[in-house]
């Protein structure tokens, strides 16, 4: 029987029918066998270079944002505060999965086991989250800059700041919680082998021989009630944003206070277009071929973590500047 197409940025469906992996008779496995890229297996080397590249990339472009924002001081400040976080979410979701991926595409080490798939499952898709939320804080905090920029130091003072921050770190690391906890409970019978390069939660839970629409359901809920609505409060706050910037007086004005919140709307877009194309192509692309669906996913989970330094590092200039100055002052 064929499975409902559907992609979540907190859960991977990939569209397969279980005939696609081998089966065997066993039940509850000790270890799961992550196939990489199906169909790709000759390419796995080749195909690791980009991703190794991301790796990279990420790993020092976050870090050069963690590094900058507390060497400079005038960074210190809720947007910034909030910076820190994105690099700090980015950097788990790269590392708690490139590591496995690189391992499989250099060495076909494939095995992984029971519990160590679980905490994967866990870290990513509760980093995803946090990631979600972190940018509803970072679009709130534009919009009181913007929209009350008199009262934008009374308003997010550094407790808010940080009573925010834990109201994130919390809300992911809470909702997520109920993934490894179900998909633990069911037997499985049919086959160990997940078609991707790291267990994401329903490719994981359709593998089990019982009825997991519980899990199903949970997942279609933090998609609904979690991302969607992050989704809509991002919406509406652009929305007063954009409003009270074009009626500012001049041109000048406009352009400059839309540059204020440039990079986070870029961000924005990274986030959460990938996640809503790939969705699409899930649901009516359907003669696409399982290792495409499996190269898209993983780009639109791992590219954001890629871009966001560089945006930022790029288009805002107080981090420009402090890391001009850095390279310039070098063992001077």
């Amino acid at each position: 029987m064929q499975e409902t197409p559907f992609c979540l940025r907190v859960g991977n469906l990939l569209p397969y029918s279980m005939s696609e992996s081998n089966t065997t008779d066993f039940t509850n496995p000790s270890t799961f066998i992550l196939q990489g890229i199906p169909g790709l297996e000759a390419s796995h080397v080749w195909i690791s270079i980009p991703f190794c590249t991301m790796y990279i990339i990420a790993i020092l472009g976050n870090f050069t944002i963690l590094f900058t924002v507390k060497m400079e001081r005038s960074l210190h400040e809720p947007m910034y505060y909030f910076l820190c976080m994105l690099a700090v979410t980015d950097l788990v979701v790269h590392t708690s999965t490139l590591p496995k991926m690189l391992s499989i595409f250099w060495f076909n080490s494939r095995e992984i086991n029971f519990s160590a798939c679980l905490t994967q499952m866990y870290f990513l898709h509760c980093f995803l989250v946090m990631e979600s939320g972190i940018l509803v804080a970072m679009a709130f905090d534009r919009y009181v800059a913007i929209c009350h920029p008199l009262r934008h130091s009374a308003i997010l003072t550094n407790p808010v700041v940080a009573k925010i921050s834990l109201a994130v770190v919390l809300r992911g690391s809470i909702v997520i919680l109920p993934f490894p906890f179900l998909a633990r409970q069911w037997p499985y019978c049919r086959t160990n082998i997940i078609p991707e390069p790291y267990c994401a939660h329903i490719s994981v839970v359709n593998l089990a021989c019982t009825d997991t629409r519980v899990s199903s359901y949970y997942g279609l809920f933090v998609l609904v009630c979690v991302m969607d609505l992050d989704a809509i409060f991002i919406a509406v706050s652009y929305t007063q944003i954009l409003r009270a910037i074009f009626r500012l007086p001049t041109k000048d004005a406009r352009l400059k206070t839309l540059g204020t919140c440039g990079s986070h709307l870029l961000v924005i877009l990274a986030f959460y277009i990938p996640g809503f194309l790939v969705s699409l192509i899930y649901r009516f692309a359907q003669n696409v071929p399982l290792h495409l669906h499996v190269l898209i996913a993983n780009v639109c989970v791992l590219m954001p973590a890629m871009l966001n330094p560089i945006i930022y590092g790029v288009r805002t200039k107080q981090i420009r500047g402090r890391l001009l100055w850095l390279l310039t002052h070098k063992g001077t």
